[in-house]
C-alpha cells in the first residue's frame, strides 16, 4: 500500500523533484569516500531539497535524532529494523607495500600472529577465513585499537600494521597500489550495506529515493 501511494505521488508530481529536508546518517569514512562526492548529482536532480548528513560510526537512535534513513554496514543488531540491502563488498586483509617490505608478507592465516593488527572496536580479534570449505580462525593482536574507520585507515597508511577492511574503505588506495590485499587464497565474509529506516514510521519518499540513488551509484563501481 505504501509503495502504491508513493508511486501515485511520484506520478502526480513528476518532474517536480523532491523538496524539503532529508536527514541521513552514515559512517564517516564511507560517507566521505562514497556518498558526499556523489551528492551533487542527487541534489541536481532535486533542486528544492536540502540534505543534512550526520556522520557517526556508532549506531544512533534514528527516531531520537530525527533521521530519515541511515546507511549501515554489517549485520543489523535490531532484527525488527526496516531495512533494504543496497550493496555488498568483499573484505580482505590489507596492508601497505612499505609495511610488508619491513615485516614480511603473511602466506597463511597462522602467520598473522607474527604481525601487528590494527583493530577496529566493532570487529573481534578472532579473524575467521574459509578455503575450499574449511574454516580457520586466528587470534590476532596489535598495539592499536581504534573506534572509527578513519583511525584504522590512518594507521594502515602510516605503515603501522595490517587490517581487515572492505574494498570500499580503501577503494582509491587499492586502485593506486598504495595498499594491497594479502592472503587472497583465503576468503573472509563479505559485508553488506543497508538503508535502515526508523521503526514505527513510514519511510518517506525522500528516504526511499535516496536509498535507491545510493544503490545505483554503488552498482556503478
Amino acid at each position: 500500500m505504501q509503495e502504491a501511494e508513493e508511486t501515485d505521488l511520484a506520478a502526480r508530481g513528476a518532474g517536480k523533484g523532491l523538496s524539503g529536508k532529508l536527514r541521513i546518517s552514515a559512517a564517516t569514512t564511507f560517507a566521505r569516500l562514497h556518498v558526499i562526492p556523489r551528492l551533487p548529482r542527487f541534489l541536481e536532480q532535486h533542486p528544492e531539497l536540502d540534505v543534512d548528513v550526520i556522520l557517526d560510526d556508532r549506531v544512533i537512535d534514528l527516531i531520537a535524532e530525527g533521521i530519515d534513513v541511515s546507511l549501515r554496514m554489517g549485520n543489523l543488531s535490531d532484527s525488527t529494523a526496516v531495512a533494504r540491502k543496497l550493496a555488498t563488498s568483499p573484505r580482505s586483509v590489507i596492508a601497505t607495500p612499505g609495511y610488508l617490505a619491513k615485516k614480511g608478507e603473511p602466506r597463511t592465516p597462522a602467520e598473522l600472529a607474527e604481525h601487528e593488527a590494527i583493530l577496529y572496536n566493532p570487529q573481534p580479534s578472532l579473524w575467521s577465513f574459509t578455503r575450499e570449505g574449511a574454516v580457520i580462525s586466528i587470534a590476532v593482536s596489535g598495539r592499536i585499537r581504534v573506534s572509527a574507520a578513519e583511525g584504522q585507515r590512518a594507521a594502515v597508511l602510516s605503515y603501522m600494521g595490517l587490517c581487515i577492511a572492505s574494498d570500499w574503505m580503501f577503494a582509491e588506495e587499492l586502485e593506486s597500489g598504495a595498499v594491497r590485499k594479502v592472503l587472497t587464497a583465503w576468503q573472509l565474509p563479505p559485508i553488506d550495506l543497508w538503508a535502515v529506516f526508523p521503526n514505527g514510521r513510514l519511510a518517506s519518499a525522500k528516504a526511499r529515493q535516496f536509498a535507491g540513488f545510493v544503490e545505483t551509484v554503488m552498482a556503478e563501481k
